[in-house]
């Protein structure tokens, strides 16, 4: 429910607004390891991904973290492998406060530039959420360590990618996904996104008047993720979801019993699953 200005103010069962928040925040805290890090699978090892996601989490509802001497100890030990681990770690390091290892992730970084002066490739796994997602991650990590490159060669490829429809997606094919990951790189860029009057309306495309966002326009099911890339990306170029009663409804209809937010209704919760639905939210209630 909203009230006159359109702020989202009643949830789902007509329960006050700091109540899911709290079932939210239970799940989290309750999700930590006496290491410091979180797991979204009670009983399981801390993994850096739902250790950032957790402090992500936290930190767009105003929580304090609990225990976070031993989280930082725990993301300082933690030895990263990849470029994903570097950004989950690093991300978590300036939730707490604290500055990653530069000089270590710029030299890993470089490491990953090709031949041509970008990061990233189209040719990824189908389980790889956008053949865009390595490039965001780095523009993410280059304005965090002030990593020097050539912006504008990665901005020449990424726009390569826009296709007739307005969106993003290598071999001419849109998808939300890799739109999102496309205009939030180029964001990170610096290049002046609200220009991209043709994606606002491929994004369009994608909303559902009965709440949510779908990948492609003529899809029917709006899955949690989906609607975090839609409402994102409109709020990157400068506009607000058209349905923000039906978003809100849908999104609260994913909460399970444990206070976390599932992909869909029928779903489990998960660390990610929980920071789409509160991003939501929250940016619902900025706009409306």
């Amino acid at each position: 429910m909203f009230d006159e200005v359109g702020r989202l103010t009643v949830v789902r069962n007509s329960q006050p607004t700091k109540f899911w928040v709290k079932r939210v925040v239970d799940y989290v805290v309750n999700r930590q390891n006496e290491d410091g890090g979180y797991t979204f699978c009670q009983g399981a090892e801390s993994n850096a991904q739902d250790t950032y996601y957790g402090l992500a989490i936290l930190e767009l509802l105003g929580v304090p973290f609990p225990n976070v001497e031993n989280t930082v100890k725990w993301l300082r030990s933690f030895v990263p492998d990849n470029l994903y681990s570097h950004y989950y770690v690093a991300k978590a390091l300036k939730l707490c406060g604290e500055e990653p290892n530069k000089e270590s992730l710029k030299r890993f970084i470089l490491s990953h530039q090709t031949v041509k002066g970008t990061f990233g490739t189209v040719d990824v796994y189908a389980e790889v959420t956008s053949e865009f997602l390595l490039t965001f991650m780095v523009t993410e990590l280059l304005n965090m360590a002030k990593i020097a490159v050539n912006r504008e060669k990665i901005t020449r490829w990424l726009l390569g990618f826009k296709n007739r429809d307005g969106g993003f997606g290598a071999h001419k094919h849109s998808n939300l996904n890799s739109t999102y990951y496309a205009v939030a790189s180029l964001f990170n860029l610096d290049y002046p996104v609200k220009s991209l009057t043709e994606t606002v309306i491929y994004v369009r495309a994608c909303e559902k008047p009965y709440g949510g966002f779908t990948v492609t326009p003529k899809s029917s099911t709006p899955y949690m993720e989906h609607t975090y890339y839609g409402t994102s990306t409109l709020n990157l170029l400068g506009e607000s979801i058209r349905y923000p009663k039906q978003t809100a409804e849908l999104i609260l209809k994913c909460q399970n019993a444990n206070g976390g937010f599932a992909r869909s209704d029928l779903g489990i919760s998960t660390f990610e699953d929980t920071f789409y639905a509160v991003s939501i939210l929250q940016t619902i209630s900025k706009q409306w």
